[in-house]
């Protein structure tokens, strides 16, 4: 299955078949296709038959299972028969290897030719993909013992944008080849690069690449693509199978999961690493997830934690409830003798609604009680962010509902408190908890005094944003502009891409918070409608911002705009941030969307320096400047900006490269300090737009910024600049830094983590590599992300002490009101509802008529008359009756073109309407006089029958009264010319019908029309309104009030009208098919009667 997650290792035969396919190179590549795949099942006959070349060529075999060095461990098996392969595979094929700390089963190989040649014509080659371009090396001794290539190889770097080049190939790449193999290695590696490059490879290994007179030979490969490259490149890739790590299991729970992530545009990740291990998580958010993994394994829990995975980015309650009852699921298979937990954790969400989610979680839990008790599970939850009191309270209830022990914190408890009290290492906090409410961010909340500086004033960041913009002007041709240092003032104004007014009305309160003189967000530039203006509030008043097509249009009208915020997908990102860029207004761009490909974003970046411009992202949720500036949903809803005070700035920035993470580091800074000067998510990509060292460098020269901190991560290296940069004593500032994946460390196989850059290439991009470097560099450096709150609060006390920092006095933010439908969501106010239903709901999970499922619908085989039954009568109805709705829909389908509906429908037709106009006209004459005999007849007799008259006296006063029986009469059926519809109805109410005293009723009354006139007939009208009072009276399902109010309501007109609509429709049909012109009545058809005094 493939989950989108940026550089994925892939199998050597799908990289060689990619190879044969896709090369372009007048290099002659031998073996082109020449590979047979086995496993246990393969069947060797077929096989042969497959590949005759099995039967006459000798060969190689080896497993393909991502292993590295299979040469040295003796897993490839060479110069042998096909028999002698399947006595090779005997003692391998599904047994145990070890390779390094990873144990796995031997259960996929690959059969090669088997090429004779010497060892001057092994080379090695690689090229793998690095920020600034990528590297092709080359060396002229391949093969196994080839050593330490990256010292001893040739080594070229093809800059983004840039071509491999054949001179460049032979001067710099092959000045130690073999000269008569020259032009066939620089043909073959030009080859190499473009195909590399055409199909989003990230890293392509040969070795050995075997070069003869016969032409070249891929002899080795390992390679890994940008899955998130998917959509580009679906037609060249296939369905491209991405195989775990050696040593990990394959297992189908992952790619369920990895199935529902590629399905929805939230994240949700899952990696088995130990499934009879004790310890399960359930995180929210990428860096969160890593954060809890690194905990987990900081107290001794490595062994037993059984998996790693996160949701985040808004899932709605359904999938999270999938994503749990998999996990749930896994956790019950088999018991362990100390029971287990299961770590519900997560850092504040920044938008995720928290009772959404955790409501799915909470059902999962119920459908999973038994178990859970069974295998003595306890649970242990900790979150914030938006409506998380409602998420605490659902989780605490089902608790104590269930008999499951839960254990319920908030954002009061730090992050990864739990996972001491899960793991035994500290007691479980019992202190109740703040009842604090969303909603308190209506009451002003200045006695609120848990910031350690008892007083603050107003911001003090109002340095205009001219001083970084002056910077860029001023820039010298030829060297690339330098870039602000200031990105944001409270004067910043700002473009959003994307429809995203959820993301926008939240810039807008807290610019309003801030106490701002106007709007961050100018317009909005959406491409997929045409210009208008949108809705927001301000305060209290609503107000319009406009809406553009196109780009261009935006930037003209709002010359003030230096600010883009892209909310593009994945897809569209790409072009519409190298459209922006060509905007020199636009200093900053924040890039949300998570999965561009990484050879999109290098160009991003490599066009951004250029210009000067700062990128912040992609795969981020952006940052915040307190008093200033946020970037779309960053800081969460306005509860968390009031409870970690971001509305006024403090004296500590921080970077960080997860957005959910930046929120937990606002608590933090919040509770510890006296808050936030400036905080960036610079994203979870492998290549973020701005890196850590640009932000930490833009804090060290800002007056105001008195100390940073730094939450970095596992991969790639950019931490080590800020080591560089203390020990150049170009950061002079106070440094707290925190890696996060130390855990990455102890797993046996490799793990990709939730961010597209969260896995270690080399040693010295694991996190313990770069804590251990920050602290030697002189940055203050905790021993666990437990402490890392600790630290903070001692580097800050000293700054105090010291007076570097002078705390200054608390004013209290305007009040914002808040929005209607959240107010409802918490469950703060009721009004009365304008419309009430209760025949169907389409607000869940499926489309519910009158209770029941549309799936059972389906299932139960109710048919028409059934669905009809639920929605008129929101009663299953017995399958009898069913059918005779369906058979009164079949005989009023039609009665020919001359009746006046028919011909209302024909004639509107003809004049040229469309299909809904002619049934309306039709529909409009049903009444009293056409069709509506059914209603009228239902109410006449079982008036008479209801009130104890016999036939005779019902058939006496209606002619004393001068009325005509509704339902008796016919034009041309009579007694002795019976229509065949009503004898059809009548045999089967006879037969199904429980009793029908009023159709009975109604047989008497004809009796005695039909002897006065043998055309005074019960006709199809009045059978079906008298057997349908029978119905509705006799089937089980109503009271005799309830059926009589249906009849009173009109229900029969219903089965009339409906009827009747699919004749009038086939009129319609059979109209346009003919071709029939406009209708115009003739003058003979017409008796013109002109009063005769008038003429003149």
């Amino acid at each position: 299955g493939t989950g989108n997650m940026s550089a994925k290792a892939i199998s050597e035969q799908t990289g060689k078949e990619f190879l044969y396919k896709h090369i372009c190179t007048t290099s002659a590549v031998q073996n082109r296709f020449r590979y047979a795949n086995v496993t246990a099942a393969t069947n060797w006959e077929q096989l042969a038959h497959d590949h005759p070349w099995l039967l006459t060529e000798r060969l190689v075999v080896k497993p393909d299972q991502l292993i590295k060095r299979r040469g040295k461990l003796g897993l490839v098996g060479v110069n042998l028969d096909l028999q002698g392969v399947k006595e090779w595979l005997k003692p391998r094929l599904m047994k145990e290897a070890t390779v390094g700390k990873a144990k796995g089963i031997l259960k996929n190989f690959l059969i090669e030719p088997f090429v004779a040649h010497k060892q001057e014509e092994e080379f090695y080659v690689c090229i793998y993909a690095a920020r600034e371009g990528d590297y092709v090396l080359f060396h002229h001794e391949g093969g196994v013992d080839v050593g330490d290539v990256d010292s001893k190889a040739q080594k070229l770097l093809v800059g983004v944008d840039e071509k491999l080049r054949p001179d460049s190939v032979k001067q710099k790449l092959l000045t130690h080849a073999p000269a008569d193999k020259r032009e066939v290695l620089t043909s073959f590696l030009v080859g190499l690069f473009n195909l590399y490059e055409d199909l989003y490879f990230t890293y392509l290994e040969i070795n050995p690449l075997v070069v003869t007179k016969n032409g070249v030979y891929v002899l080795d490969m390992a390679a890994k693509i940008d899955a998130t490259a998917d959509y580009l490149c679906k037609a060249k890739w296939g369905d491209v199978e991405f195989p775990p790590p050696f040593g990990r299991e394959a297992y189908p729970e992952e790619a369920y999961i990895s199935d529902l992530d590629a399905k929805s545009g939230a994240s949700l990740k899952l990696t088995l690493l130990n499934p009879r291990g004790r310890i399960w998580t359930m995180v929210a958010g990428g860096g969160a997830s890593v954060v809890y993994s690194d905990t987990i394994c900081d107290l001794g829990g490595v062994n037993e934690l059984a998996n790693y995975g996160e949701y985040s980015g808004a899932p709605s309650e359904q999938q999270t409830y999938d994503y749990a009852k998999t996990i749930l699921s896994l956790m019950t298979r088999e018991k362990h003798p100390n029971g287990k937990v299961l770590i519900i954790g997560g850092s504040i969400a920044n938008f995720t609604n928290v009772a959404a989610t955790f409501k799915g979680i909470v059902r999962a839990i119920r459908d999973y009680q038994e178990p859970l008790k069974e295998h003595e599970v306890t649970i242990f939850v900790r979150r914030g962010g938006p409506n998380y009191q409602e998420g605490l309270r659902v989780m605490g209830e089902v608790g104590k509902t269930t008999g499951i022990p839960i254990h319920v914190f908030g954002t009061e408890t730090h992050m990864t408190a739990i996972v001491g009290m899960a793991l035994g290492h500290r007691p479980i906090a019992t202190q109740p908890r703040v009842a604090a409410h969303t909603a308190n961010f209506l009451l002003n909340t200045s006695g609120n005094s848990s910031t350690p500086s008892s007083s603050r004033t107003a911001s003090f960041s109002g340095v205009n944003s001219t001083e970084g913009v002056a910077s860029v002007e001023k820039a010298r041709p030829g060297i690339p502009p330098a870039k602000a240092t200031t990105l944001f003032s409270k004067h910043t104004k700002a473009i959003v891409w994307g429809m995203q007014t959820r993301a926008v009305q939240g810039m807008l309160d807290f610019d309003y918070v801030c106490s701002r003189k106007e709007p961050s967000v100018a317009a909005m530039v959406y491409p997929f409608t045409g210009d208008h203006k949108q809705k927001f509030y301000w305060g209290h008043k609503e107000i319009l911002l406009p809406v553009y097509k196109n780009m261009s249009d935006a930037m003209k009208k709002h010359p003030e705009v230096d600010v883009l915020i892209s909310f593009a997908s994945l897809r569209s990102a790409y072009d519409s941030t190298m459209e922006t860029l060509q905007y020199p207004q636009i200093l900053t761009i924040a890039i949300i969307a998570e999965g561009i490909p990484e050879a999109l974003t290098r160009k991003i970046i490599k066009k951004a320096d250029e210009k000067g411009v700062t990128v912040i992202g992609p795969a981020t949720v952006g940052g915040i400047k307190p008093g200033c500036f946020k970037i779309g949903n960053t800081g969460g809803m306005l509860d968390n900006i009031l409870a970690s005070k971001l509305y006024r700035p403090g004296s500590v920035a921080y970077v960080s490269r997860s957005g959910g993470m930046s929120n937990e580091l606002n608590n933090i800074i919040s509770r510890t300090t006296d808050g936030v000067f400036e905080g960036v998510a610079i994203g979870g990509d492998r290549y973020p737009g701005s890196v850590f060292i640009d932000h930490v460098l833009r804090y060290q020269d800002t007056p105001e910024v008195k100390m940073i901190v730094v939450l970095g991560e596992i991969g790639g290296t950019e931490e080590y600049k800020i080591c560089q940069g203390i020990k150049d004593r170009r950061i002079t500032k106070p440094v707290v830094c925190w890696c996060i994946g130390t855990c990455a460390t102890m797993f046996a196989s490799e793990v990709q983590f939730g961010h597209a850059g969260a896995c270690a290439n080399q040693a010295s991009e694991t996190a313990v590599a770069k804590n251990k470097a920050l602290k030697e560099a002189g940055a203050f450096v905790p021993r666990s992300f437990d402490e890392l709150g600790e630290v903070i609060k001692s580097v800050y006390d000293d700054l105090v002490s010291r007076g570097v920092i002078v705390p200054a006095k608390e004013v209290p933010p305007p009040t914002v009101p808040m929005d209607y439908s959240w107010a409802r969501e918490l469950g703060l106010i009721r009004k009365p509802a304008s419309f009430m239903t209760s025949i169907c709901d389409e607000r869940g999970q499926e489309l519910i008529y009158a209770g029941m499922p549309i799936t059972e619908v389906f299932k139960s085989e109710i048919g028409l008359g059934g669905t009809l039954g639920l929605l008129w009568f929101q009663r299953r109805l017995p399958r009898y009756a069913c059918q005779f709705i369906e058979m009164c829909l079949m005989v009023t389908a039609d009665h020919g073109p001359a009746v006046s509906g028919a011909h209302n429908t024909i004639v509107c037709a003809r004049a040229g309407k469309d299909l809904i106009s002619s049934l309306t006209s039709g529909l409009l004459t049903i009444g009293d006089r056409f069709g509506g005999a059914l209603d009228a007849a239902a109410k006449q007799f079982s008036k008479a029958f209801d009130s104890g008259m016999l036939p005779m006296e019902f058939v006496n006063k209606m002619k004393k009264d001068g009325k005509l029986i509704m339902g008796i009469g016919h034009r041309v059926k009579s007694i002795n010319n019976p229509d065949m519809r009503v004898q059809i109805l009548k045999d089967f109410v006879k037969q199904h019908f429980t009793s029908s005293q009023l159709l009975d009723y109604a047989l008497e009354v004809e009796k005695i029309t039909t002897s006065k006139k043998p055309n005074l007939i019960l006709n199809v009208d009045g059978f079906i309104g008298v057997a349908f009072v029978d119905l509705l009276r006799t089937c089980g399902g109503f009271t005799r009030d309830e059926a009589d109010e249906f009849v009173e309501i009109g229900a029969l007109n219903g089965i009339f009208v409906l009827g009747r609509s699919m004749g009038f429709i086939g009129h319609y049909l059979d109209q346009k098919r003919l071709k029939q012109g406009l209708y115009r009545h003739p003058w003979d058809d017409i008796s013109y009667v002109l009063p005769e005094h008038m003429s003149m």
